[in-house]
């Protein structure tokens, strides 16, 4: 079977009248989850998992997967207007969506992550179309060494995301591989770093530590402010809401670099969107003429990171249906789903049942154009809840968080967790701390531990295979090269500010 006829047997599937409708409630549901803070895809997703059980396997699969990709659409409102990530992977979108809403630019701001949104996910389904084959061939190729190499060079391009001083930013990810230590130890099954509490043999919560160093901290820093607002009312008009032709020239290449990166990302099982758009948001301040814009509003550092993780959403459907390797919980959630039908995912699926195969990633085109549709018309309303007096909203918020954090696991432990993390977040901005790259340093920490350790036993302890093998060698390369020309960049700072 050509192209041209997969894309009408699965046109045909995506358009039928069920399919829609559930494609629309997948969609619309994911939109309104991500808005709300803390409670995730996954949680979303396990509350309709049982749906899926009584629909047609395309249909409940056209449905988990709209929730899938729309929470990431709906998370980056919460980030860009109160700071407050809807899902771990819009965080990074909060370090410059946020100045632009204080600024008055949030219509501008939500309107072209919705463009960002739409031109990664449409990027990344065109590669699922054209190269599944391949790019599943591809990603097999990665072993422990080659995903341990790129851990590192996440963690080294993490400690210049915010700017400023690299060695804060390189202490920030230490604590945050500090925290991602604790729990039971994986490979030995021992508790570390618990004191004795049985709820943290589970590790510290992400969403509990992501929502208290961007949501809470940013309460807390709301409180201390003179004025409620400054935010002015004619900024949620339609006018102001319209980008201008600077906005639009400084979008194009960044959305190109977010969505290549973000559908690499996707392709490899275990990173996802979140490590995505971490990682092309760092991309795109290193190669910018003007670094010091980012993190005071720059449209730049929303384009890339947004188009990274809807492109990384797309793609990381590739190794789940051809390889019948999933990539995070979410996707083993999928799997599962189609488990329970009795399909065998992997190799052999896009010829056994290339009707599901195809139905599936033609719903993507269809789900993201009713997300579109579903966004902008919105894009006002959301504006509107800057001018709501913040001794109205913040504790509104403050209660979603709770809800969203308690709900995920049902752990009122959790919930000590984030206040406890909060007022640490809280002393981070005091201090001028950047909480980005502890994030990323909590996602990548563990991973990279278990793919070091993995390597070691099949090395059987010999370092050298991380520089032997041509991919994993090529990457710590450029890592070392990242080192240096951070570096040099600031001893040649360090250099004028003494020469002054």
């Amino acid at each position: 079977m050509d192209l041209l006829s997969q894309i009408s047997l699965g046109l045909d599937v995506a358009l039928q009248p069920v399919n829609l409708l559930y494609c629309f409630v997948g969609v619309a549901v994911g939109t309104v989850i991500g808005v709300i803070p803390g409670v995730g895809t996954l949680a979303a997703m396990s509350m309709l998992f049982p749906l899926s059980f009584l629909l047609e396997p395309t249909t409940g699969l056209i449905m988990l997967a709209g929730i899938w990709y729309g929470t990431t659409y709906g998370g980056s409102t919460t980030s860009i207007l109160l700071n407050i990530p809807g899902t771990p992977a819009n965080a990074v979108t909060a370090l410059d969506g946020y100045p632009m809403a204080r600024q008055g630019r949030g219509g501008i701001a939500l309107l072209m992550t919705t463009v960002a949104s739409f031109f990664g996910a449409t990027f990344g389904i065109l590669l699922v179309m054209l190269f599944s084959p391949a790019i599943a061939v591809y990603a097999l190729e990665f072993g422990p060494t080659e995903y341990f190499a790129l851990m590192v060079l996440g963690l080294v391009a993490a400690s210049s995301i915010s700017g400023g001083s690299v060695a804060k930013g390189l202490a920030m990810v230490t604590l945050g591989i500090m925290l991602g230590c604790v729990g039971i130890d994986l490979n030995a099954g021992t508790p570390r770093f618990t004191f004795g509490q049985p709820e943290l043999m589970d590790g510290v919560s992400l969403i509990a530590l992501a929502m208290a160093i961007f949501g809470v901290s940013e309460v807390i820093m709301t409180v201390r402010r003179v004025k409620p607002t400054d935010i002015d009312p004619e900024t949620v008009r339609l006018e102001a809401m319209l980008p201008s032709r600077d906005d639009l020239r400084r979008s194009w290449f960044p959305m190109l670099r977010g969505s290549s990166v973000g559908s690499f990302f996707g392709t490899l099982p275990g990173t996802g969107p979140a490590i995505a758009a971490f990682v092309a948001y760092a991309i795109e301040r290193r190669i910018a003429r003007e670094p010091d814009r980012f993190g005071k509003g720059a449209i730049e550092g929303i384009m890339a990171p947004e188009t990274a993780n809807n492109a990384a959403d797309q793609t990381a459907f590739i190794p789940t249906l051809a390889l019948g390797i999933p990539g995070s919980a979410t996707m083993a959630l999928l799997l599962g789903a189609l488990m329970i039908h009795g399909i065998v995912p992997g190799p052999t699926l896009m010829q056994d049942r290339p009707e599901l195969v195809w139905g599936l990633i033609m719903s993507f085109w269809v789900g993201n154009l009713m997300l579109l549709v579903l966004n902008i018309p919105f894009i006002g309303l959301w504006v509107r809840l800057l001018t709501v007096p913040y001794r109205l909203l913040y504790p509104v918020v403050l209660m979603f968080i709770c809800i969203g954090v308690f709900s995920y696991a049902n752990s009122a432990f959790d919930v000590w967790q984030l206040m406890v993390l909060g007022v640490m977040g809280y002393a981070m901005r005091v201090f001028a701390f950047p909480a980005a790259p502890m994030l990323l340093g909590f996602v990548l920490g563990p991973m990279m531990e278990e793919h070091f350790r993995r390597a070691m036993i099949l090395s059987r302890g010999d370092l050298m295979t991380f520089v032997e093998r041509p991919i994993s060698g090529t990457i710590i390369a450029v890592t070392l090269l990242i080192l240096l020309a951070s570096g040099w960049s600031a001893l040649r700072r360090w250099r004028r500010a003494r020469a002054a």
